[in-house]
């Protein structure tokens, strides 16, 4: 019943390179990937520093249009640097091309469409648990920075910010990781440690909390079970990439700890107890998500097998 977890597409093209890289290097050279990539964002940082004064009270009052410009292209630059870093590393060392990280045309538009409304169900969902409970409510914020005085901002950051950063974890962890590791040693050593690689990537954000560790590897888990049920990686890029949107740009609250200070469409506050709405963390952090994660992992091992060859 679940044979695609063993026998999977995504193993197939990992095969197609000449050699695959030992377990330590893919543990080592992801972190080092993550470094250097964020580097590359440095000089838009300053740019953002720069023009808001040096000063934290500059970047609040910054217009939605140029922070979302801002924002977006700092997400584009850092994580499409670390595209290149993985693209880069699969290329030339283990002789494959791009489209063998899960990126086949076939269906692509289909599946990416499909992942980008299931993110947003997805994570509607962990907020009308909240508000079911009574633990999410309005938030009185600056008129400019909510709704459609926010529009342009929020379009911005989106596009391409999001696609791009969302897109590059999903490359990193569940494109190369999980089943470079899932050929070379066991599917479910690939499974784990590209889940919990993404967890720990995670970790120096600020109010970083035991639930939101333990959120991020079911997200991970998640994930992997995801693209190994299509045998790609089109559907959870879209998911990945609407589900940080949502939560920062379409309900206004904190993604993994951050603010991104564009703007929100809908702008909402935690008002119960931090261990289901996450608190200063954000939803993430808290048992909403939990919640959430663990019915759509079920779901997913129920989902229609996709008519892809091995």
């Amino acid at each position: 019943m679940f044979d695609w977890i063993t026998n999977n597409r995504l193993y197939s093209l990992a095969r197609e390179g000449r050699r695959l890289t030992p377990w330590w290097g893919v543990l080592l050279l992801g972190a080092v990937m993550l470094f250097v990539s964020s580097l590359f964002g440095l000089p838009i940082q300053l740019v953002q520093l720069a023009l808001a004064g040096f000063s934290e009270e500059g970047l609040a009052a910054q217009p939605p249009l140029l922070a979302g410009l801002l924002m977006g292209l700092l997400l584009a630059v850092s994580f499409g640097a670390l595209i290149a870093l993985v693209w880069l590393w699969v290329r030339l060392y283990e002789k494959r091309p791009f489209f063998t990280l899960g990126f086949e045309r076939r269906d692509a538009l289909m599946q990416y469409g499909r992942g980008l409304l299931f993110g947003v169900l997805a994570f509607g969902g962990s907020v009308g648990l909240m508000a079911l409970f009574g633990y999410v409510a309005p938030e009185a914020g600056d008129p400019m920075r909510v709704g459609l005085a926010a529009l342009g901002g929020v379009l911005l950051i989106f596009l391409p910010g999001w696609l791009i950063q969302g897109a590059a974890e999903e490359v990193l962890t569940r494109g190369w990781m999980l089943p470079v590791l899932g050929v070379r040693y066991r599917p479910w050593v690939g499974i784990l440690l590209s889940s919990l690689f993404f967890a720990v990537m995670h970790g120096l954000n600020p109010n970083l909390s035991a639930l939101a560790l333990v959120n991020l590897t079911l997200y991970g888990l998640f994930a992997a079970l995801y693209a190994l049920r299509e045998e790609s990686l089109w559907g959870i890029c879209g998911f990945h990439s609407v589900w940080n949107w949502a939560q920062g740009n379409l309900f206004g609250l904190a993604v993994s700890g951050q603010d991104t200070g564009v703007g929100t469409l809908f702008d909402l506050m935690e008002t119960g107890p931090d261990w289901f709405t996450g608190g200063a963390f954000g939803p993430e952090g808290g048992l909403a998500v939990t919640l959430v994660l663990v019915i759509s992992s079920a779901l997913i091992l129920f989902w229609p097998k996709s008519n892809k060859t091995t």
